[in-house]
């Protein structure tokens, strides 16, 4: 199984990397896309499918093993992992979107000390990406364009009638209470659980 814990910056997904690796390893593996491929100096959107495309590989290799992999800590789009070349051999996977008000989003990242200049848009893809977790066909062009020539799009109509996301506001939630919330959500999915939140992947 690929599940993926996705979102805008700020929004989490690192605390919930590191709450998954420690209550659920070894049966999954818990990654960034640096653990997979190399960081070029100027990352592209490009760059980012292709090594989505590297991530949906490595599951299926763990998938051959009875293991699973979770990718957490980059933005990328659940609509990124179904158009994936190799995504259909994977059959299903399970995407969680971690949200944030845009104040929470503001206060956080300016405690972190990103560049404020880049603040809206973070803000404006983490109001994409809400959208994006009810409608993978959700404005496609913010993936599309600049993107890399041998994703699956087609593949995104298919799956829209039943498309369905797990989302977790973490706007008001301790860290410790958002990695509750996602080591929860990765037992459901792996239990069958959570079997509507398997999105199923058409050829």
């Amino acid at each position: 199984m690929f599940l993926l814990i996705t979102g805008a910056s700020g929004a989490g997904k690192s605390t919930a990397r590191a709450a998954v690796a420690d209550a659920l390893s070894p049966l999954i593996e818990c990654v960034e896309l640096k653990d997979l491929v190399e960081i070029p100096p100027v990352p592209t959107l490009a760059w980012r499918q292709r090594a989505t495309e590297q991530a949906v590989q490595r599951a299926l290799r763990l998938q051959d093993l009875g293991r699973h992999l979770l990718l957490s800590g980059d933005p990328v789009a659940a609509a990124e992992v179904a158009a994936a070349p190799s995504a259909a051999s994977l059959g299903e996977f399970a995407a969680c979107l971690l949200d944030v008000s845009a104040e929470a989003q503001a206060e956080r990242l300016a405690t972190r000390g990103d560049d404020p200049a880049l603040l809206p848009r973070h803000q404006a893809f983490a109001a994409w990406m809400r959208e994006q977790a009810g409608d993978p066909l959700h404005r496609l062009e913010v993936l599309r364009t600049g993107g890399w020539d041998e994703m699956r799009w087609d593949r995104l109509e298919a799956m829209a009638p039943t498309w369905r996301m797990r989302v977790i506001d973490t706007t008001s939630m301790p860290c410790e209470d958002v990695a509750h919330a996602v080591v929860d959500w990765c037992r459901g999915v792996l239990e069958g659980a959570h079997t509507h939140f398997r999105l199923q992947i058409t050829a």
